[in-house]
């Protein structure tokens, strides 16, 4: 069984690294999932650290996806997390910085991951609950912290049920309290299945402290 609910990240305010034009470069403000395809239904091919430099050949116009090129990896990430030398994500200040209009065909060979397809391999479908999840400053963003292997082998070794987000999930990103999320036995941690990947969620601010990997 999967739950899908709808996420929002706000990261307005950010002082960004690097210029972003089309064809030319951008920084990932935080350790960010590269994807086969424009979605968080897509299979994860690759991660971008915090601070490195991606080309970015072009985003969406309809959707805060951008196609870039990382090393020897071509795929796609959320524009949300990729900065420019402006004020605010460069998703939303694509016209300004002139970044190119792309657009997506998805082949019959591409490759959902988590089970996810029909209507969802598209583009994540909002949930009933209209769940919000928050992304800011000053609350440990993007700063992971480093679990016991007792605490990481516990969440691999026991799955739980996917949940699907309208948006890439990132270390210090929160989680709303519609989500339900799982006790990891003897920790300060929760852990939940979110997009594909498996979190570590701390308890009392509902905040994604580590990506297990």
């Amino acid at each position: 069984m999967s739950i899908t609910f709808k996420l929002g990240a706000t990261l307005s305010g950010l002082l960004l690294a690097s210029s972003a034009y089309a064809g030319t470069s951008a920084s990932a403000y935080t350790d960010l999932n590269m994807r086969a395809g424009p979605g968080v239904s897509y299979e994860i091919i690759g991660v971008i650290p915090a601070a490195e430099v991606v080309t970015v050949e072009g985003c969406l116009d309809a959707s805060n996806w951008c196609r870039v090129a990382y090393g020897e990896v071509n795929g796609w990430a959320s524009g949300d997390y990729l900065t420019a030398m402006v004020e605010a994500p460069i998703y939303a200040n694509r016209e300004r910085l002139a970044v190119e209009t792309v657009t997506y065909e998805k082949s019959a060979d591409s490759t959902i991951g988590g089970g996810v397809t029909g209507a969802v391999a598209g583009g994540i479908l909002g949930g009933p609950l209209g769940a919000v999840i928050g992304a800011g400053l000053g609350m440990g963003f993007g700063s992971a912290v480093a679990p016991t292997e007792r605490v990481t082998t516990y969440v691999m070794e026991n799955p739980v049920d996917p949940i699907y987000l309208d948006g890439e999930i990132v270390v210090g990103a929160g989680i709303p309290e519609a989500v339900t999320l799982t006790e990891v036995p003897e920790s300060e941690f929760y852990y939940a299945y979110i997009n594909g990947t498996r979190v570590l969620v701390e308890r009392e601010q509902r905040r994604v402290v580590y990506i297990v990997r």
